[in-house]
């Protein structure tokens, strides 16, 4: 805590953190308390867990959830973890099942948690042993989990999310494929190239073939432009759908931001050639809705566009490594190979992410230098960079 409170009395407002926060292996540990084990995460999508029995776990640093839906329809989160000598009870990443039973010695769990056998145990009490459970939310096909006893509110994130989610239809979607990938980088590195779109032009010659770099929360280029000017037109031709558009960025200094953006003219989803790659998701005459942007630290950011949807999560592993998981959802009666095909779907999203992470892998190498020093960001580019860092600090100082 002395290290910590150190690096934090020298941080600079309007500057990068110092070495520590993104090298130092306890600094790790502690966000992994103070932030990954008490703040919403994403987990996954609603579609997957759509039958009773059907599971995928979620690791969070020495945890790990099993998300799974009851035979009642309920979504559960159980701590993978048998409560007999604490075996984890899942070993994959997904699966389906009839009841929970730990590997080890044959305990069996309901899918609700309830202990319903344990082999051999005399004088003992089914009911005194359920699976520890997190607390779970879903909201328009988007599944979070928190395990805090007492989880942040999550009342106006869904208020914020769910009306403009909800047209995309999550729920009756399907994950046509998922990319995971170990980044050799501090996560907030990843966040922080995320939180800009300073580096677009640059960096990202596929992501920008359909969409602006603009548009983000103190953004202060545009004034009048030409970016403005189209999302002006853009959001009344949405609300005349039923869209609501409306952006909420981190309110209060929360966690969430949700908005609309148009797309470059010429394209009506982020495809390489602006035409559709899936059947629309979107069930509105004109297919012109641009890209519902999702972002929720400190794991979490998806492009909702008519033909399909990327969701983005972050896993840390390490002060050094970060495993990312990049999904795309199609409708779930789309056809491969008739009604779209993978590499077309992901094209733009593949090549963009491929990018991020040697950007941030090289970008972490130059944070390890003892040449490092922290940079100043730019006030009209890198707002939103330190909206996030103050965020990240408000919830290390405060726990």
């Amino acid at each position: 805590m002395n290290s910590m409170t150190a690096l934090v009395d020298s941080y600079t407002p309007g500057m990068t953190l110092p070495q520590g926060f993104y090298t130092d292996q306890t600094i790790f540990e502690t966000e992994m308390q103070a932030i990954f084990c008490t703040q919403w995460l994403f987990a996954g999508h609603s579609c997957d867990v759509a039958q009773p029995g059907q599971y995928f776990t979620l690791p969070i640093g020495r945890e790990s959830v099993i998300v799974i839906r009851d035979r009642d329809g309920t979504l559960r989160a159980h701590f993978n973890v048998c409560r007999h000598r604490g075996s984890k009870l899942a070993w994959h990443d997904r699966g389906w099942v009839k009841t929970l039973v730990c590997p080890y010695h044959g305990w069996v769990y309901q899918l609700d948690g309830t202990l319903q056998a344990a082999r051999f145990m005399e004088d003992f009490t089914c009911d005194e042993y359920p699976l520890v459970s997190a607390a779970i939310r879903e909201v328009a096909g988007l599944i979070f989990v928190c395990l805090s006893p007492q989880p942040p509110d999550f009342v106006m994130p869904a208020a914020a999310i769910a009306p403009q989610l909800l047209p995309h239809r999550l729920e009756q979607a399907k994950v046509i494929v998922r990319d995971r990938y170990r980044v050799q980088a501090n996560w907030k590195t990843i966040l922080e190239n995320n939180r800009e779109c300073y580096h677009c032009q640059v960096a990202h010659p596929e992501f920008m073939l359909a969409n602006y770099d603009a548009g983000l929360p103190g953004d202060d280029r545009n004034g009048n432009t030409r970016f403005q000017q189209t999302r002006a037109a853009a959001y009344q031709r949405w609300q005349t759908l039923g869209l609501s558009p409306h952006e909420v960025s981190f309110p209060n200094g929360s966690w969430f931001r949700i908005t609309r953006l148009p797309l470059r003219d010429g394209f009506l989803t982020e495809s390489l050639h602006g035409r559709l790659t899936a059947p629309p998701m979107v069930d509105v005459p004109d297919l012109d809705v641009g890209s519902l942007r999702l972002v929720g630290m400190p794991n979490f950011w998806g492009h909702a566009n008519v033909d399909y949807t990327m969701t983005t999560q972050v896993i840390p592993i390490s002060a050094h490594e970060t495993q990312i998981d990049v999904a795309f959802l199609v409708r779930q009666d789309a056809v491969e190979g008739i009604d779209y095909a993978v590499d077309d779907v992901a094209a733009v999203w593949r090549a963009t992410s491929a990018q991020d992470w040697q950007i941030c892998e090289h970008n972490y190498a130059g944070i390890c230098s003892s040449a490092y020093r922290p940079g100043r960001l730019s006030a009209s580019m890198e707002a939103s960079v330190t909206e996030f860092i103050n965020w990240y600090l408000r919830q290390m100082t405060d726990r």
